[in-house]
């Protein structure tokens, strides 16, 4: 009984070290274009939800201790991408023109 509970206690704990180390990853320190450095920092892995993101409402930075602000449904737009402008306008529709075999 005392084997199975160990091996069971085992077993949690594994899976708890290994979800929190996948849940996080080290970016390294960059240079911006304007010349400003920013110093490598420990983020939340990258997912499709906004739930668990250090910066959302009702989380916090393990890191710095800071509180999330960000609401996560509110539509984000930090994207650097902008699409060009539509310039393509498909030709007006032209009458259909008969084919030499009458269809």
């Amino acid at each position: 009984m005392k084997l199975k509970f160990a091996a069971v206690t085992a077993a949690l704990i594994a899976a708890g070290i290994i979800g929190d180390v996948s849940a996080q990853q080290y970016v390294n320190g960059y240079t911006r274009a304007d010349g400003t450095y920013v110093q490598g920092h420990y983020r939340s892995a990258q997912n499709t939800t906004r739930q668990d993101n250090y910066s959302t409402q009702g989380n916090y930075n393990p890191y710095t201790g800071q509180r999330g602000t960000v609401d996560p449904y509110q539509q984000q737009n930090n994207s650097l991408y902008t699409p060009p402008p539509r310039t393509y306008n498909p030709p007006p529709p032209t009458t259909r023109r008969r084919s030499s075999y009458g269809y």
